[in-house]
């Protein structure tokens, strides 16, 4: 299990949850799973990216958890959900998990709004076209993400166009099996390079690299595999219900080509938001824009009970 180093004070911090459960996945895999706000409120559910954990939504989690239930899960490996002893990982994992998690926190035919961030959209396109997923999903939205050719994209290694050395130096630093050792100001520069805006405040980098340096580098390592060779195009174009896209115009790691080219694959594209100066970690660099989008399209596709009588 993950040291966690999260932010436990101030705007950063995650909130204390209504309800949490563990949740078994379709290979026994355990997923800590957290429910926050009223039980009868419209249902949303978050899935953190690589490396993260619940601790990256604690803003969005606060401010929808007002008038929504709020469901957030830390990815297998992340966070407080212990790493699968079955390797190697996989995007059927990311979407079976996803699968158990609509099951044990949603009733049968609820529906909800879906939103994942990075290796959380990801998950969500490889769920697309699932049984639960159809079921469940009122809406989506996809938060700084791809779905394929994120290695040979990705601007993480400054100076050099797009070539087969560019590839190689950004495969051999996305996939590093070395330690992160702890937060200083040195990874704290790093991180900011590679994964947030040249405008980030120094609280939202602090916070990012300490939810980040908790995963453990096997996970990093593991899910890294994933991420290189990763390949759901075909989980774009089965996403049928309403779609929104959101991206950050300096996302190194998933530059804005991938939201445009998602958003123009979708076939049902309901809005591309594209963040100008903003990098790879919108929910914490932009956090009242990404809460915004969740709260318009729950607005706009959750029936609330009582609606229709009204």
């Amino acid at each position: 299990m993950s040291r966690l180093m999260h932010v436990r004070t101030g705007p950063h911090a995650p909130p204390v949850a209504a309800d949490e459960l563990t949740v078994t996945s379709a290979d026994g895999a355990r997923l800590h799973v957290e429910v926050h706000g009223p039980a009868d409120g419209p249902a949303v559910v978050l899935a953190h990216g690589w490396t993260c954990s619940i601790a990256f939504w604690a803003a969005q989690v606060r401010a929808l958890a007002t008038d929504h239930r709020v469901i957030v899960y830390d990815q297998r490996g992340h966070g407080r959900s212990p790493a699968s002893a079955q390797l190697p990982y996989t995007t059927d994992m990311l979407a079976d998990d996803l699968e158990a998690v609509l099951t044990a926190t949603l009733a049968p035919g609820q529906e909800a709004v879906l939103v994942g961030h990075s290796m959380g959209a990801m998950t969500l396109m490889a769920a697309a076209g699932r049984a639960k997923l159809t079921e469940h999903a009122a809406a989506v939205l996809l938060c700084s993400t791809g779905s394929s050719r994120l290695v040979d994209e990705s601007t993480v290694v400054p100076l050099l166009r797009a070539s087969g050395l560019r590839t190689r130096l950004t495969r051999a630093i996305l996939g590093s099996r070395a330690p992160l050792g702890p937060v200083t100001p040195v990874a704290r520069r790093i991180l900011k390079y590679g994964t947030m805006g040249p405008g980030s405040s120094p609280d939202k980098v602090e916070a990012c690299a300490r939810i980040v340096h908790a995963c453990p580098r096997g996970v990093r390592y593991g899910w890294s595999q994933v991420l290189e060779h990763l390949q759901v195009d075909q989980g774009v174009r089965d996403l049928a219900m309403p779609v929104a896209v959101l991206g950050g115009t300096a996302d190194r790691l998933t530059p804005v080509v991938h939201a445009r080219r998602i958003a123009s694959e979708l076939p049902n594209c309901v809005g591309l938001t594209e963040l100008p100066g903003l990098g790879h970690m919108t929910p914490i660099e932009a956090p009242d824009a990404v809460t915004a989008r969740i709260r318009e399209l729950s607005d706009a596709y959750i029936k609330v009970k009582g609606a229709d009588a009204a």
